[in-house]
């Protein structure tokens, strides 16, 4: 599991912003903090709650913080998922779970023919790729205590 204090695992992923391109978690540390906000799928009310207060509550972290939400969902959904709510961050497309693996927030899901999703989770990175903070939802309807991200956010 990881942890606060770990060096943050690095994937490669599908990047959806006003494009879709490859994404490396890599390619985004050293400018500033970095949040990972897991989700289980784009279109579903907790998650869209999650995305939305992230996206309002956007100016209370530090101008050099960079903000990805990540999900199993592919990139094309994930595309208009990110217009349908005008998200200003960028969403990672985990189709093939290596972010979900690395960071240990796989979550079992048995439905629309869909076996596996991210566990609700966030993580908080700093500038030199270690984690300064973590979240894990204990079920799929929690959300973080945004206050709390900021805060960590600010700390980093």
């Amino acid at each position: 599991m990881v942890d606060v204090g770990d060096d943050a695992p690095l994937f490669a992923a599908t990047l959806v912003t006003d494009d879709i391109e490859p994404f490396t978690l890599r390619d985004h540390l050293g400018d500033g903090p970095v949040v990972l906000a897991f989700f289980p799928a784009a279109f579903s009310r907790t998650c869209t709650d999650e995305m939305r207060t992230l996206r309002d509550d956007l100016d209370a972290f530090p101008a050099n913080t960079t903000v990805f939400g990540i999900s199993t969902d592919l990139p094309h959904a994930l595309n208009a998922y990110r217009e349908e709510y005008d998200l200003p961050f960028g969403l990672v497309a985990d189709p093939d779970h290596d972010a979900i693996e690395a960071y240990n927030v796989v979550e079992s899901f048995d439905r629309y023919g869909v076996d596996t999703v991210a566990r609700r989770a966030v993580f908080v990175i700093d500038a030199t790729g270690v984690v300064g903070f973590r979240w894990l939802a204990d079920n799929p309807g929690q959300e973080p205590d945004y206050g709390a991200v900021a805060e960590a956010v600010g700390d980093q």
